[in-house]
């Protein structure tokens, strides 16, 4: 009996601990978005920007120097963390057009079942809820705000900000509780806040990061100040790195060299040795080291390996690891880029192969492709993806609205459909192609420097010699609509679908494009056949409802607003547009009442404030009225509506001459976009 016990007991030690009782410990992950590892001056001395605070968690932790993100994109890195799957396993391979399928079981899921209470914050727009990573946590915070139309850099919450709220939470979170901390800063476009902009004026990349370290810093004197500290696990990493130029590539998500797929990986917890170690690891091994400090059994699932023995100097070695750089193969109908890193040789499956000895050559100036037998090389990787893929459905695949696409070209990202080919030639390389990624990022940065005349022929270019690339024709799209060149859009739009007939973001651009040329009718039709493909197109509901408002369709609009909610509940946008609907109703206590919601979503909301003005105007308040349109001003100076309306309604109070300042300040700025008879009219009032 006695031999029996103590053999059971041998057993469950062999199995890892998991006789021993779980640990109260938290757990806090932080994901510090496009940072690079050598950036940071803990993994490297020659880092061109002190990061302390980071720094001060490495000190007392497990450094990484040698792990690697699966995919050099946001969407696909943080479902690897978070599911501790490939992803050829979890299915995500890009940030447009996917979604994290309920089926799949998060982190979050598995310690919520373990009694803790869980809390996401994220600061942008490629980890929205819509996007299937909220599963498992109690507060899913992703109120980063709207953006102004037609910005292509979309709107993101800082740092500072996105840390209050968290520290906020962790004071009534309890006794046991699980925090992920996204924070976007590093991302582009580049543009630290004083002093770091002025400091690092000729490298504003590590200005950013400096900031977030600064603003970390002060995240952990709460933690320490409160006590927290000494019962948490601390993971930091980032889903990605940024190129900077290496390889020709500016930002990320085109190539996977190691400028991209190198991450720092820190784990801090109680009363662990400090150690720093150059064995490759990757994103997939989070979850099941989290589960082996913590004393959780890991589900059966996991594709990674706990790291833990590596933490106490006891590790096996290196691994195999996979990756992935899909975005342009999904969207433009290029080749696919995959590989795999093992030990010290990195593959690279491209029509153009190739190979490079990391431990020598890790910034891969050398390919030595012609000295290895690729063909065996190319199966080794079918045989990995094979092994990983085996069990699960690989593709979360969803289309995306014409906003969704939007707002992620605004962060540098390849969106669009294509068309795939059975067999990639040299010509579909990416190498090969880069002029054309490049020329389309050129557009986009001419544009966000108010240079769109010289934008808009790099994009013609673009449209004439790549016909299938439709992100081209979105954004030289958009382009045309800023200039109000409607009839151009709409030429153009047209053209784009005789090439890709089916593509859902050429129909919805198409839709909105003749909403804001005045032909609501027409588009109606164009964004129900846009929303009969991708019904959970929570931007074509919403453009749906603004065509059916300007057709006098007012229970047909609140509807399709209610469905866009229904997909994106936190969307200012939408609140705005409500408001809009009631006010032309004339119920101004309800518009509102949508109003303030969409500025409590985005104080930076100018629409909004705007909307608020006019119902307070309604209701005979006109000097209450004036107030809120200049805080419309405050937020969009060349607000049009609330330009007209501050003018207008001085002018009726007898302020006749500050309305001048406004009246003057309308028409010199959309003059030209008014009726004869406008312009009639306001002049009449200036000459009075």
């Amino acid at each position: 009996m006695k031999k029996s016990v103590l053999l059971i007991a041998a057993f469950l030690i062999l199995l890892g601990g998991c006789s021993s009782r779980p640990r109260d410990w938290n757990v806090l992950v932080i994901t510090i978005d496009t940072l690079r590892a050598d950036h940071v001056s803990a993994i490297d001395q020659k880092s061109p920007v002190k990061t302390p605070n980071i720094d001060s968690v490495a000190k007392e932790g497990a450094v990484f120097t040698r792990a690697f993100a699966h995919a050099p994109l946001t969407l696909p890195s943080h479902a690897s963390i978070f599911t501790g799957l490939t992803p050829v396993a979890h299915g995500i391979h890009d940030n447009s057009g996917f979604r994290l399928p309920d089926r799949y079981t998060t982190l979050a899921e598995v310690l919520k079942e373990k009694g803790y209470k869980t809390g996401a914050f994220v600061s942008a727009f490629p980890l929205d809820s819509r996007f299937g990573l909220n599963q498992g946590f109690d507060v899913y915070d992703d109120k980063y705000g709207a953006g102004k139309k037609f910005q292509f850099f979309f709107a993101e919450r800082r740092a500072e900000r996105t840390l209050s709220l968290a520290k906020n939470w962790l004071k009534n979170a309890g006794n046991r509780w699980f925090l992920w901390i996204h924070l976007f800063d590093p991302h582009q476009p580049y543009n630290p806040p004083e002093p770091y902009k002025t400091k690092y004026k000729n490298d504003l990349y590590s200005g950013e990061i400096a900031y977030t370290d600064h603003e970390l810093g002060k995240f952990f004197k709460f933690l320490r100040d409160s006590g927290l500290w000494k019962n948490t696990i601390i993971v930091i990493t980032s889903d990605h790195g940024e190129a900077l130029g290496e390889h020709g590539e500016r930002t990320h998500g085109y190539f996977a060299y190691n400028s991209t797929l190198h991450v720092p990986l820190i784990i801090h917890y109680p009363g662990i040795k400090p150690i720093k170690t150059d064995k490759k690891v990757s994103h997939i091994d989070i979850f099941p080291t989290l589960c082996d400090i913590l004393n959780i059994h890991p589900p059966d699932f996991l594709q990674g390996k706990s790291l833990l023995k590596e933490i106490k100097g006891k590790g096996t070695g290196d691994k195999v690891i996979y990756f992935e750089a899909l975005s342009a193969y999904y969207n433009r109908g290029w080749a696919p880029l995959r590989g795999f890193i093992r030990r010290n040789i990195k593959y690279i499956s491209l029509p153009i192969k190739e190979v490079y000895d990391i431990d020598r050559d890790f910034d891969e100036t050398r390919n030595l492709a012609s000295g290895y037998d690729t063909i065996e090389l190319e199966k080794q990787l079918k045989k990995i993806m094979a092994r990983y893929s085996r069990g699960f459905v690989t593709e979360g695949r969803r289309k995306l609205g014409a906003e969704e696409m939007k707002k992620l070209q605004s962060l540098g990202y390849v969106v669009g459909t294509a068309r795939k080919k059975k067999f990639y030639s040299k010509t579909d390389d990416l190498k090969v192609l880069l002029p054309y990624h490049l020329k389309l990022m050129d557009a986009i940065r001419l544009y966000s420097e108010g240079k769109i005349e010289e934008a808009i022929p790099l994009l013609e270019e673009i449209v004439t010699q790549r016909p299938e690339f439709v992100q081209a024709y979105t954004t030289l799209a958009t382009m045309y609509r800023v200039t109000g060149r409607f009839e151009k859009a709409e030429e153009l739009l047209k053209r784009g679908l005789k090439y890709n007939p089916d593509d859902n973001s050429l129909l919805s651009t198409l839709g909105i494009t003749l909403v804001e040329k005045g032909e609501p009718e027409k588009a109606i039709p164009l964004l129900k056949k846009a929303l009969k493909i991708d019904p959970a197109d929570e931007d074509a509901w919403n453009s749906l409802g603004i065509a059916y408002w300007r057709t006098g369709k007012f229970d047909e609009a609140l509807d399709a607003y209610k469905k866009a909610l229904s997909i994106d509940s936190d969307d200012p946008m939408v609140f705005t547009n409500i408001g809009s609907l009631f006010l032309s109703m004339e119920i101004p206590e309800d518009a509102e009442k949508y109003f303030r919601k969409a500025i409590e979503l985005d104080p930076e909301m100018a629409s909004a404030y705007n909307g608020v003005g006019a119902c307070l105007k309604l209701k005979g308040k006109p000097e209450e009225a004036v107030k809120w349109w200049k805080k419309a001003l405050e937020k969009e100076p060349n607000h049009y509506y609330a330009l007209f309306n501050i003018g207008i309604t001085l002018y009726k109070l007898g302020k006749k001459n500050e309305a001048r300042i406004y009246l003057k300040r309308y028409l010199k700025l959309y003059g030209k976009r008014i009726s004869p008879i406008e312009r009639m009219r306001i002049r009449t009032m200036l000459r009075q």
